[in-house]
């Protein structure tokens, strides 16, 4: 048997093998292989990232249709594994899932040019969650559940950039939480610009928006929101709005300003829902 390889058998009897190899004391699963040769070929290509420093993230080639005519071979490793190697042997740090450490930060890698960064603080997180990506949005497995990422910087899965939050450089693969700017935190808010100034406008979606009303705080429009769907609520429309939750109020302050807070005439104007 060659260097690094192990014959195995499958349950059905069927015959494989596992590639596998040590560096720095530490031993590394490449993989399983239909064949001893591809196996071989995984040893083979591990221990030459291992121990030249000139290959690099942007070494790996894919094969690409011109490249099946001419028989050029494909990478023996799977690119996440090349990040994973490559980042062992420069930062003596092995990491099962595609990130390569910077100074402060780590990009997490799909491909050679396609990753995101995030502070050094998320290391332990994202070394131990890989990062699913589905329809534009990012999500990790935990618990069983699917989690948007956004949810760890305090944005709801309905998040979108540029209207509930910032990118403060323009970078919108950077996750670092300096980069990240949230401009709405709650239910049905928006901040927005009315002659040179700020001000909070709340929506609610019943057969369409109806805006509740706009605010001079962010705190305001959140509660407003609340109002809205309690009177909603109260006149028979079962949907289930979503609540705001303001933390950094007292039971007493939230209750005087749910008060004082005025909505809608068409809000209060419709009927009960039959």
């Amino acid at each position: 048997m060659k260097k690094g390889v192990y014959a195995a058998i499958k349950k059905d009897g069927t015959p494989y093998y596992r590639s596998s190899i040590t560096f720095q004391n530490k031993h590394i699963s490449l993989g399983s292989f239909p064949t001893e040769a591809a196996a071989a070929r995984a040893y083979t290509e591990a221990d030459g990232i291992l121990h030249d420093p000139g290959c690099s993230l942007e070494s790996y080639l894919p094969l690409s249709l011109e490249d099946k005519s001419a028989k050029r071979r494909s990478p023996a490793l799977p690119f996440p594994k090349w990040v994973t190697l490559i980042n062992f042997r420069d930062n003596g740090i092995y990491i099962k899932t595609p990130i390569y450490m910077r100074k402060n930060y780590f990009h997490y890698y799909f491909s050679p040019d396609d990753y995101y960064t995030f502070d050094i603080d998320d290391l332990f997180y994202y070394s131990t969650h890989s990062i699913i990506r589905r329809g534009g949005h990012l999500f990790v497995s935990d618990y069983g559940m699917q989690i948007n990422i956004l949810s760890r910087y305090g944005i709801k899965n309905y998040g979108v950039a540029g209207r509930d939050f910032l990118f403060v450089n323009g970078d919108k693969r950077d996750f670092r939480y300096e980069n990240i700017e949230i401009i709405n935190r709650y239910h049905g808010v928006l901040r927005k610009q009315h002659k040179g100034k700020t001000i909070y406008e709340t929506r609610i979606h019943l057969r369409g928006e109806f805006i509740v009303g706009r605010y001079e705080t962010e705190t305001e429009a959140a509660i407003a929101y609340n109002k809205a769907a309690s009177t909603l609520i109260r006149k028979g429309y079962d949907k289930r709005f979503p609540v705001n939750y303001l933390e950094e109020l007292s039971s007493e302050e939230y209750k005087e300003c749910f008060k004082r807070i005025k909505i809608s005439k068409r809000i209060l104007a419709l009927g009960p829902k039959e």
